[in-house]
């Protein structure tokens, strides 16, 4: 019986032994750390949600000043359907987006949304982008090794 009572109590021991340590090794992690000269990313937005929008906008700008990425990171936001939204001059994103563009950020739209929705190029800002297909710029980029965020 003894002996049954020392091998519950050696299996307790390591056990508390083992949570104790993940406990401690959790308080110093600081999340994961840079080990590439550069990184490229690519947020997709394709919805007219305000919430989302914002979102997806805030997100982009944490990302920029993240002090592990601060300098090393390359992004593009690509916008198709509804999410076009984002880029017309009557909307409210103007001031954010050219703060994103003078931080390098690639403002993209899908030359197949203006199309199918017929909407004059006059109704989006100047200083945006045109790829041929939102979908075609999300595989491309994939395959070219960018991080595809959809916040």
């Amino acid at each position: 019986m003894k002996k049954y009572i020392l091998i519950a109590a050696v299996f307790a021991l390591v056990a508390f032994t083992k949570q104790a340590r993940a406990q401690t090794e959790g308080a110093d992690f600081t999340g994961a750390q840079p080990k590439l000269e550069h990184y490229d990313a690519l947020y997709v937005l394709n919805s007219s949600d305000e919430k989302k929008i914002g979102g997806t906008l805030r997100n982009m700008n944490n990302a920029l000043e993240d002090p592990r990425l601060k300098g090393k990171l390359h992004m593009e936001l690509i916008v198709f359907g509804d999410g076009v939204a984002v880029y017309m001059k009557s909307g409210v994103y103007e001031e954010v987006l050219k703060k994103l563009a003078a931080k390098g950020v690639i403002l993209a739209e899908c030359s197949n949304t203006v199309r199918e929705r017929k909407i004059d190029k006059n109704e989006l800002f100047d200083f945006i982008s045109y790829v041929p297909s939102g979908n075609g710029e999300i595989i491309l980029r994939h395959y070219e090794g960018w991080a595809v965020v959809h916040p």
